[in-house]
């Protein structure tokens, strides 16, 4: 056909396809190439041949893999010369030496002659993009943003990224405003301020989980954020159906990363619980975050530093765990002048109850304030354990009334009072008049028993908690 062909339409022909040739070198298509599984040791996995950003995420496949398999992922957290150190955030089962290791967003199939070329660009941005929205409320996810409630699919939900430019310091708006907890003891003596973050330090088994849960119910926020992070599997739906119950959870989305997780898992799940309270800050909402905990973060971090070959510094503790710890917890915080917040409450783990411990040490420093939960008071059957002698909120003075501030001072001293005569007064050996101080701390010292107890169904707004206050002291003048 083509000789039979007038020769000016063959010629025009010919010179289409020169330009078409032409059009396709003059863009030329990055070179993107797959790696290969080296070695697998412990939790590390080392792979040749790919050269990609620290955080980017990969999947790995095995050669014989069926059409449908799903490919294992990994996200990269760092690399020696060429090599690249992966760590999973899969589980992973049969993989082997020379399993395919190919980065996620890859560019498409070049176009043949012929085809129509779509438009391509790179995409710079390798890393997690997660479900993040108003679908998510009311659900129980993974670390993946998978449902775990068996609720179906999520619904009105976009993928966004895990990681956010910071905002700026001198652009956040300052703390000023009070926020009701529900607490009267946290109320009364440790007000919070909308946008604090805060520690709440204990030891196991005194009734941390119970005091988040009141905060969840009762706390005045648009949208509560739960982050469990390695914590015992079997405290998920206790924490969901006992504590949280359906009034806290109808606003609130919980993100579970159990301890039987791999440790970037844990992290990811920190990490993915913060960015969708910032997303619901972002769109001017209130926002409370609970994480429980900050710790199992921490401990995940370390687990993945040795892995790869950090060494040890502080108790075990690599110097990347104590640099990742500001990076979550600034995250939290006022967003712009006029727009929403995160007030983020953080649970603290103290081994043997040493407050001493290295990542609660650490902690202090980064946050702004912290409640300690007391061991002898959990066993004395005083709940909250509230150690108020302990604790304290930084942000207090500003957010505070100034008759407020004194009258919660005027109480801590005769605690404080109190509990240093402690050991007198159940000898016998306390005799009153030589200190009116101590006078007034043992005769009020039932009401101011009572004010610091509550019980977890029994919410004590803010004003009920400061009119309590001002009532128990005024009975000691």
């Amino acid at each position: 056909m083509d000789g039979q062909m007038d020769p000016k339409a063959r010629t025009a022909r010919w010179g289409q396809f020169l330009a078409d040739l032409h059009s396709h070198a003059r863009e030329p298509l990055p070179f993107e190439p797959a790696g290969k599984l080296t070695r697998v040791a412990g939790l590390v996995l080392e792979a040749s041949g790919i050269q990609v950003p620290v955080g980017s995420m990969c999947e790995i496949q095995m050669p014989d893999a069926r059409p449908g398999d799903r490919p294992a992922r990994a996200e990269v957290v760092g690399f020696s010369g060429d090599r690249a150190f992966l760590m999973p955030t899969d589980e992973l089962h049969g993989l082997a030496s020379g399993a395919r290791v190919k980065p996620r967003n890859t560019p498409p199939r070049p176009p043949r002659l012929g085809e129509a070329r779509h438009p391509w660009r790179r995409d710079a941005d390798r890393g997690l993009h997660l479900p993040m929205g108003a679908g998510l409320l009311g659900r129980v996810v993974d670390a993946h943003g998978h449902p775990l409630d068996r609720q179906g699919p999520l619904q009105d939900v976009g993928r966004g990224p895990m990681l956010r430019r910071p905002i700026n310091a001198m652009d956040r708006d300052p703390v000023r405003k009070p926020l009701d907890t529900g607490v009267r003891a946290i109320n009364a003596l440790l007000t919070v301020g909308r946008g604090q973050r805060i520690g709440l330090f204990a030891g196991t088994g005194v009734g941390k989980s119970v005091l988040l849960g009141m905060m969840a119910r009762y706390t005045a926020a648009d949208v509560i954020v739960v982050g469990l992070i390695g914590e015992r599997g079997r405290e998920v739906k206790e924490f969901i159906e006992d504590i949280l119950e359906e009034e806290g959870l109808a606003r609130s989305v919980v993100v579970a990363a159990p301890a039987d997780a791999p440790p970037l898992v844990r992290m990811q799940g920190a990490a993915y619980a913060t960015a969708i309270a910032e997303h619901f800050r972002d769109q001017g909402q209130h926002v409370l975050l609970l994480m429980d905990s900050l710790t199992r973060y921490a401990q995940a971090q370390r687990e993945i530093a040795l892995a790869i070959g950090e060494p040890p510094a502080t108790k075990g503790y690599p110097p990347s765990c104590f640099a990742k710890l500001p990076m979550l917890v600034e995250r939290s915080g006022n967003g712009l002048a006029g727009g929403g917040s995160i007030t983020a409450f953080y649970t603290v783990l103290s081994e043997g109850d040493d407050q001493q411990d290295p990542i609660a040490d650490a902690a202090r420093g980064i946050l702004d304030g912290h409640i300690v939960l007391s061991r002898e008071l959990a066993e004395a059957g005083h709940y909250p354990a509230i150690d108020v002698e302990r604790s304290i909120s930084r942000v207090m003075p500003a957010v505070a009334p100034s008759q407020h501030i004194d009258q919660a001072r005027r109480f801590r001293q005769l605690l404080a009072k109190y509990n240093k005569a402690r050991d007198l007064i159940q000898l016998g050996a306390y005799a009153p008049g030589h200190d009116p101080d101590l006078d007034a701390a043992v005769r009020l010292h039932g009401d101011m028993n009572r004010l610091l107890q509550q019980d977890m169904h029994s919410p004590a707004t803010l004003s009920q908690a400061v009119a309590q206050l001002s009532a128990v002291l005024n009975q000691g003048t």
